[in-house]
């Protein structure tokens, strides 16, 4: 509809002719622009408009409108305000700009991109940016879990220092000591309203699944590494990373880039670099026998299983609970009520690993108890205790935390990576003087070398080629805009 004559007995400084016939085909993209005196600011809306009346040549395709506001002083109304309003209202074609002129018509030749808003303000924008607040916290947590990863390796060392007879006691006390925690956790969460009704109602078949590998590549792990050496070990876990791969690709249907696989592999071969280098690993792997090895594959197996189902768990808990994000600790709470089960279950066999008959795990127990303690006139060789243990606890459950929360922002793949870069930066920790470890050890031949090839393959996999239709940046925020109904 044309503008009103009064309009321009009202603003005569509106030298902006608003005589345009406007015609719209469909509800779409508009921009609307507030300049003020000094400042400027832009919103754009999640619609889109087709004006075939103004852009006769392209009436057929989406376009958008802009509406500029400039405040302006008008003595001949200094009655109604010290400023008057000036609109500018723009045609935005989305791919070529418009040749023709309109008196007083400012075009801006843009392309529209995504639905969403941008907001600018003088004369720059404010980018409220989705992605990259989303990568922050990634990057965060990753470090987090490095982090705490390596203090995990540190404090397990530190806390057989006086549980060095009772290690099975202590990888008991994780299993079943910490569901005590994470239900307690989980109550208290329930209470405050952050866990809900809703989600303590998902299904819960994944979590046993869960538990159920959780056990069995505790097993099977525990089986392996009685019969390889610490080198060993370190060099076949790198499956672990290919086997998180694999499954991501064939229930999650992800695709990987050359650089990412990549880069997988550096960060792969640079920690065996670093901690197996000059051990006699590979003698070490040769004598082992074929069917260690494979248990061991096999455990990192069920591992990578392990975590790539409760990314699934997450994933679908968000179409089940409408967009809402399942809490955390219920995946920690069940997953490891359901492990617990599986181990009590599994505790002969695993008992008979460690060399403790069945009949005496009673007295073991007992006795593995009263030295985390350290109370009592049994506890020579004791010291360090409780301290040292309960500060791995700590420490362990911070960890968990953490990589499942990087799990659950990220990927399987990506909280696998942050865990692996822990492992040289403790073996370098093991080089100095800790309390309670004596001599320190000294630096594998090839650490230096190993942990360049790892950050190298760090850097690899979190690169992202800039391709010809992929801008290097983005001046403003792009929000999507919800479904058509």
């Amino acid at each position: 509809e044309r503008v009103p004559s009064i309009f321009f007995h009202l603003f005569p400084s509106l030298s902006l002719s608003l005589s345009l016939s406007l015609k719209t085909n469909r509800i779409g993209f508009i921009r609307a622009y507030s300049t003020m005196a000094t400042t400027s600011r832009r919103l754009t809306t999640g619609l889109i408009t087709s004006i075939s009346s103004v852009l006769s040549h392209s009436a057929n395709r989406p376009q958008s409108i802009s509406l500029t506001r400039r405040n302006h002083i008008n003595p001949r109304l200094p009655s109604i305000a010290p400023t008057s309003t000036r609109w500018l209202i723009e045609a935005v074609p989305p791919s070529r700009s418009w040749d023709g002129s309109d008196d007083g018509v400012e075009v801006e030749i843009k392309k529209p991109g995504v639905c969403g808003y941008a907001i600018s303000e003088n004369g720059g924008d404010h980018v409220v940016d989705g992605e990259h607040a989303k990568t922050m916290e990634i990057v965060i947590w990753a470090a987090a879990t490095a982090a705490l990863g390596v203090g995990n390796r540190v404090m397990y060392k530190l806390a057989l220092v006086p549980l060095k007879h009772y290690p099975f006691f202590l990888a008991q006390l994780s299993t079943f000591g910490y569901v005590a925690v994470y239900y307690t956790i989980l109550y208290f969460r329930y209470r405050a309203g952050t866990v809900t009704d809703a989600m303590l109602s998902v299904p819960k078949t994944p979590f046993l699944i869960v538990g159920v590998l959780e056990a069995l590549a505790a097993a099977a792990g525990m089986a392996a590494a009685a019969n390889l050496s610490g080198p060993s070990t370190t060099v076949i876990s790198q499956t672990f990373l290919v086997w998180q791969i694999f499954f991501s690709v064939i229930f999650l249907g992800r695709r990987y880039s050359i650089n990412q696989i990549l880069g997988c592999t550096l960060v792969a071969l640079g920690v065996i670099v670093s901690v197996a280098s000059g051990s006699g690993a590979a003698h070490s792997l040769k004598d082992a026998g074929i069917f260690w090895i494979l248990l061991m594959v096999l455990s990192f197996l069920l591992q990578g299983a392990d975590t790539v189902l409760k990314e699934v768990i997450f994933i679908d808990s968000q179409k089940r609970l409408k967009g809402a994000s399942l809490d955390l600790f219920i995946v920690n709470s069940y997953g490891s009520a359901y492990q617990a089960i599986c181990i009590a279950l599994l505790l002969p066999f695993l008992s008979k690993l460690w060399g403790i008959p069945f009949n005496q795990l009673g007295s073991y127990v007992k006795d593995g108890a009263v030295c985390f303690l350290n109370i009592g006139t049994m506890t020579k060789g004791c010291d360090g205790a409780p301290f040292l243990p309960l500060l791995f606890v700590i420490v362990n459950i911070g960890y968990n935390i953490a990589l499942l929360r990087l799990l659950k922002i990220s990927s399987a793949v990506v909280s696998c990576l942050a865990s692996t870069v822990s492992v040289p930066i403790a073996v370098f920790l093991f080089t100095l003087p800790l309390p309670y470890l004596g001599v320190a050890s000294s630096l594998p031949k090839g650490f230096m070398g190993g942990t360049m090839i790892l950050v190298l393959g760090m850097l690899l996999y979190s690169w992202t080629p800039q391709g010809p239709n992929r801008p290097s940046h983005d001046t403003g925020t792009v929000i999507p805009s919800p479904p058509p109904t």
